[in-house]
């Protein structure tokens, strides 16, 4: 089975199949088991140990968090990216994603300000959960618009945090001043 998977700028081809697992078409040695019924996982990659939180955010997505860094995988198989070429993708068009809380916690720092320009990759909020403090980062690069926590605060799992302008709204803001 072939899956496409993309996390922050890098996208990667993994293909399953009876005769081990494929990255980009290169061999990898890689093990994955579930412990003691969490989201917590052991992954064996390449020789080497790994702890993993693995949490399903929705269609397709997976927060994962490894090494205290949080990071959003969007994981499709070939037969729905298939279907989604077909049918033309509406996502580019409705501009970047708010910023959600991949689980329940307490929101220790607030990175950014509302108006803030911010580059893929930069860290907006910093939220602790599971005693584990957890930096969420920008999917895309954009301009922040609205802040809805504060530190100190309690958030619950896809709770928005941050939202952005769409590409148009910064535009018409610039052609303005």
């Amino acid at each position: 089975m072939k899956y496409f998977v993309s996390i922050g700028e890098r996208d990667l081809e993994v293909e399953l199949g009876p005769d081990g697992i494929l990255v980009d078409g290169e061999p990898v040695s890689a093990d994955i088991a579930e412990m003691d019924g969490t989201d917590v996982h052991s992954l064996l990659l390449s020789g080497r140990s790994h702890r993993i939180l693995a949490r399903r955010n929705g269609s397709g997505e997976w927060g994962l968090y490894l090494s205290g860094q949080h990071f959003l995988a969007r994981v499709e198989d070939d037969r729905t990216r298939t279907i989604r070429e077909l049918a033309g993708s509406k996502e580019a068009s409705l501009g970047p994603k708010a910023l959600r809380a991949p689980m329940p916690g307490l929101v220790v720092k607030v990175e950014v300000e509302e108006g803030d320009e911010v580059d893929v990759g930069q860290g907006l909020v910093i939220v602790e959960a599971m005693k584990m403090e957890n930096e969420l980062k920008a999917e895309t690069a954009g301009r922040i618009s609205h802040i809805l926590v504060e530190a100190g605060q309690a958030v619950e799992k896809d709770q928005v945090l941050v939202e952005f302008e769409s590409p148009e709204d910064s535009e018409e803001k610039e052609s303005v001043e």
